[in-house]
């Protein structure tokens, strides 16, 4: 991690719809971010998430983060996981941020219809100054065995895109 990033908190919030798997993508982050010593904080917000509805997710991290919220305008990457979400999460990035979105993997180029939010995730590793290593050690500690192959490919194919 250079001295640059371990000075400034990092914001990232990733947003979409309940079952997207929003919550997964921002414990990946969150784990890379606590492995390689960062202070992490993380919130979710979750709308009537158990039936599709908008969930989005902060997380925080630097050499020291004293709230896991990002404050509207403040947000240094924002992911989003489905398109319709994009507009209404808008407001959080900062002028100049960073916005992933999922048009910009191929659906039928992933491995598996459920890992567009790994292949996001993998998009956003190469934006931040997170050792691989560190996000495949987060994949696996937060990924069932069963589907990790696929898993796996769908973050190499997003780092590839980005």
């Amino acid at each position: 991690m250079s001295s640059e990033m371990a000075g400034k908190v990092t914001n990232v919030v990733i947003a979409g719809l309940g079952g997207q798997g929003v919550v997964k993508a921002s414990d990946i982050l969150a784990d890379a971010a606590f492995r390689a010593g960062l202070d992490v904080k993380k919130a979710e917000v979750h709308g009537m998430s158990q039936r599709g509805g908008s969930v989005a997710s902060d997380v925080r991290f630097g050499a020291r983060v004293l709230s896991p919220m990002v404050p509207a305008g403040a947000a240094d990457f924002l992911v989003i996981l489905s398109s319709d979400q994009v507009d209404n999460n808008l407001p959080v990035l900062k002028p100049g941020g960073v916005l992933i979105r999922p048009e910009m993997v191929n659906e039928n180029d992933l491995p598996s219809k459920r890992s567009l939010n790994i292949a996001l995730i993998g998009m956003l590793s190469k934006h931040l100054d997170l050792p691989e290593a560190l996000w495949q050690e987060a994949l696996k500690a937060a990924l069932p065995e069963k589907g990790m192959e696929a898993n796996v490919k769908a973050f190499e194919m997003g780092r590839s895109l980005a």
